[in-house]
């Protein structure tokens, strides 16, 4: 998962460093200025003042007391899912250790204090690559207050300085009003994410239904994966409105913690063996918490012995963080995204895949034939002129991860926001033969839904043969580059389909070793048909 890592820009941080320091001088980031380009695409805040940290504190530190959840409070531009997700990172040290490279060397050092030029830098997984992001530290205030992402401590940086980073790698401040945790969590980790509606499971009801979701909620937490969570808002005017139970619509949280809570007091509590499972989330505002049943103050924590309560870190503060039974999660929130590390240090002692990644891109061609953008499958006409790739299933039955990421577009004060596309992809069940494109629908075994999110994901069970996955955008047309990954036990040997008809057709069937025939000889042999048309 942690592969190598590439300069942003051409920016390498250590010889930036080292040249500023010979010409003992402060770093000023060019590619990312200290400026209203930096700050708005279209937006304004009067009286904004660009301040170093030495400017804002005396002593700043990018960490006080070490990295905590707590550490963060969102600022006045809307990503609570940002911040949901760097909450979540903040709880799994090798995974911020990453995103923040050489913490120790970057850290402010009072005994060296000449080493200090006011360059930082921090990596992000974008479109299959690791990114590393130089910045300089100068950052947004107003009245000597950050105005953006900062922490409890007004010395510590870390936070302020990683969303700085994740600002000029999406173009400015405000293009980060109003994005996605998953691509968050992603860009955090390299790893896949996978959005739950529970609107749709019935989750409440069906205990059965539940107590599966939590295992495998439980089983992402447990393998270091990073978990958010959030209530859909039906309207503008929904939008971080605040329910009587004390939960805000339209807004992320972070998941910090899922466990079975073991009930009852000393012995009984452990021959009697109740458990209860639980789910502790954490607003990214830092106050304004779940006031029901298991809430801070309730009195359902006397059902469980002080060890417990300690072991669970339990504490009663308005820190915007609390727990919640998953009966009650499931009652009133409505999405959960589970994000899944892939071959990490966590699973070295669990299940590992095998990865298939593929760059693709929808393309136009002068020739409408030719053309690699022909929509979903409601556009029958132009659906297969579609990107094609063939994958293998090797065993009886194979859990299958999909995902698809379209390459993030940058937001910038000429071009304005970079909308997503609609995405999405069909899987198809094809002849173990097949090495040439579809051109007749064949069986469909699974698709994903379509949305304009930079990420989709599908997780299925499929049997053991050969299929075709069709990446596409919802209506035709639309052009743009994806990145496709394909999860599966045992390698699934997935490649594009580039040709759109056999030359021949083999005796045998096996296409992927063909024999030399005439054509006439092809329509001679019994048996044999097109493939496409073959059931």
């Amino acid at each position: 998962m942690f592969s190598s890592v590439k300069p942003y820009e051409n920016q390498r941080y250590g010889a930036l460093k080292k040249e500023c320091q010979r010409r003992k001088q402060l770093f000023e980031d060019p590619l990312f200025p200290a400026n209203d380009d930096s700050l708005f695409y279209k937006s304004r805040i009067q009286g904004i003042q660009w301040k170093r940290p030495k400017e804002i504190c005396d002593d700043p530190h990018l960490f006080v007391d070490g990295i905590s959840s707590h550490d963060l409070h969102q600022g006045q531009v809307g990503n609570c899912w940002f911040v949901a997700a760097c909450s979540s990172l903040a709880s799994r040290e090798s995974l911020w250790q990453k995103v923040i490279p050489d913490w120790k060397e970057q850290e402010w050092n009072p005994e060296k204090p000449e080493s200090y030029v006011g360059i930082f830098h921090f990596q992000f997984w974008r479109f299959g690559q690791w990114l590393d992001v130089v910045i300089d530290d100068r950052l947004p205030t107003l009245h000597n207050q950050l105005i953006y992402c900062h922490s409890n401590s007004k010395n510590e940086f870390w936070c302020a300085l990683v969303e700085k980073a994740y600002a000029k790698l999406s173009g400015c401040y405000e293009a980060l009003d109003g994005g996605n945790t998953a691509d968050a969590l992603v860009d955090f980790t390299g790893g896949v994410s996978e959005p739950i509606d529970l609107t749709e499971g019935d989750y409440v009801a069906d205990e059965a239904k539940r107590n599966l979701l939590f295992e495998r909620v439980l089983k992402v937490h447990n393998r270091g994966g990073l978990i958010s969570c959030s209530i859909k808002a039906t309207s503008a005017a929904d939008m971080e409105a605040r329910l009587a139970c004390g939960l805000v619509k339209g807004h992320a949280y972070a998941v910090t913690d899922v466990r079975k809570v073991r009930l009852g007091h000393g012995l009984l509590s452990f021959f009697k063996s109740e458990k209860l499972d639980m789910i502790r989330m954490r607003n990214p505002w830092g106050e304004r918490e779940w006031n029901g049943p298991w809430s801070d103050t309730s009195e359902e924590w006397q059902k469980v012995s002080k060890s417990e309560r300690e072991k669970m870190g339990m504490t009663v503060e308005d820190d915007g963080e609390f727990w919640m039974t998953f009966e009650d999660f499931c009652k009133y929130f409505t999405d959960i995204i589970k994000c899944r590390l892939i071959n990490t240090s966590y699973l070295s002692i669990h299940k590992t895949w095998e990865e298939a990644v593929l760059h693709g891109a929808w393309t136009r061609n002068n020739d409408p034939l030719k053309n690699r953008c022909g929509g979903c499958i409601n556009h029958k006409d132009t659906f297969l002129q579609n990107p094609q790739y063939v994958f293998d299933v090797k065993k009886a039955e194979d859990e299958v991860l999909i995902s698809i990421q379209q390459k993030p577009k940058r937001t910038s004060r000429k071009e304005g926001k970079g909308e997503n596309l609609a995405i999405g992809f069909d899987i198809h069940k094809v002849e173990l033969n097949r090495n040439y494109r579809m051109h007749t629908l064949q069986q469909k075994v699974a698709s994903s839904i379509y949305i304009n999110s930079r990420s989709v994901f599908l997780r299925t069970d499929l049997k053991e043969g050969r299929y075709v996955i069709i990446p596409t955008t919802f209506d035709p047309g639309h052009v743009g580059e994806f990145l496709l990954r394909i999860f599966t036990d045992v390698p699934s040997d997935c490649r594009e389909l580039t040709l759109d008809e056999p030359p021949h057709t083999c005796w045998s069937g096996m296409c992927g070793y063909p024999q030399v025939v005439s054509q006439i000889h092809v329509l001679a042999a019994a048996g044999l048909k097109n493939q496409d048309s073959q059931g």
